[in-house]
């Protein structure tokens, strides 16, 4: 994916052009273009025979992309969901199993992919958790997005990776909440409502301010744009907030399993 991103920004200053004049002639954001060429999001088939085109690449790009590497390709059917990840203005993320991909930290990213079955390759798992890194570049972008995270205690109680691993998560947890834009709150175990018993989900809003949802299963995903499915949703996290512990609370709980620690 760099040097596919690479040969991109290399052509395009070979045609004399800004990273903003490219983005207008494939009808993309500047931000998208610049992601593309650092190597944080792949170039998919359509864009680089639109890019081979406007920068008269011979079909360089093209080529480029149907000889990647298996392991440098994300899944077609999450694909589209991380582009509108990587542009939204805000994210509001459910999830019961797993810390969302925003919030984990390299050794628990590591400690997610090597749990996966089948087992994957060490160069498998390494393609995998650089990818999930790299998203997590939109908390420092110029303007990060709104995000809310509301996570099950069961999350935070689990030694994912061991105690090292454990501990140095909820450090990094403790530490995304002072980041801008961000508010985390954790679903206590014990209650005896819970708004959201059909499984995580993710709201998204795009910068001309659609506003999407995205749920996945073990062998796939759905992104929702239905107006009517997206509000259900929307109502669904809506309550969850109020039944979560509150991000004065969340921090509170998150010291105190620290220093148990």
């Amino acid at each position: 994916m760099k040097l596919v991103g690479a040969l991109v920004g290399r052509f395009r200053v070979f045609a004399g052009l800004t990273q903003r004049e490219l983005a207008e002639r494939v009808s993309l954001h500047e931000e998208t273009i610049a992601s593309l060429e650092q190597g944080r999001r792949p170039l998919k088939p359509d864009l680089a025979r639109a890019l081979d085109r406007i920068l008269d690449t011979k079909g360089a790009l093209e080529t480029a992309v149907d000889n990647m590497p298996e392991i440098d390709l994300i899944p077609a059917w999450a694909e589209q969901y991380m582009d509108i990840e990587a542009e939204a203005i805000a994210l509001s993320w459910f999830e019961n199993q797993v810390l969302p991909g925003l919030l984990q930290t390299e050794s628990y990213a590591r400690a997610v992919f090597r749990s996966k079955v089948p087992v994957l390759s060490e160069d498998e798992i390494n393609a995998q958790v650089g990818a999930r890194l790299a998203r997590q570049e939109i908390h420092h972008r110029k303007a990060p997005p709104n995000t809310s995270f509301i996570i099950s205690e069961a999350i935070v109680l689990d030694s994912l990776g061991g105690a090292e691993v454990y501990t140095e998560t909820l450090r990094h947890l403790g530490a995304c909440t002072d980041l801008p834009g961000i508010t985390l709150q954790i679903m206590p175990l014990g209650r005896q409502t819970h708004a959201a018993l059909d499984g995580p989900f993710i709201l998204l809003e795009t910068p001309d301010h659609q506003h999407l949802a995205y749920t996945e299963t073990q062998r796939g995903s759905q992104l929702i744009t239905d107006p009517n499915e997206v509000s259900i949703l929307a109502q669904k996290y809506a309550m969850l907030r109020t039944q979560a512990l509150n991000p004065e609370e969340t921090k509170g709980l998150l010291d105190r399993l620290l220093g148990d620690q």
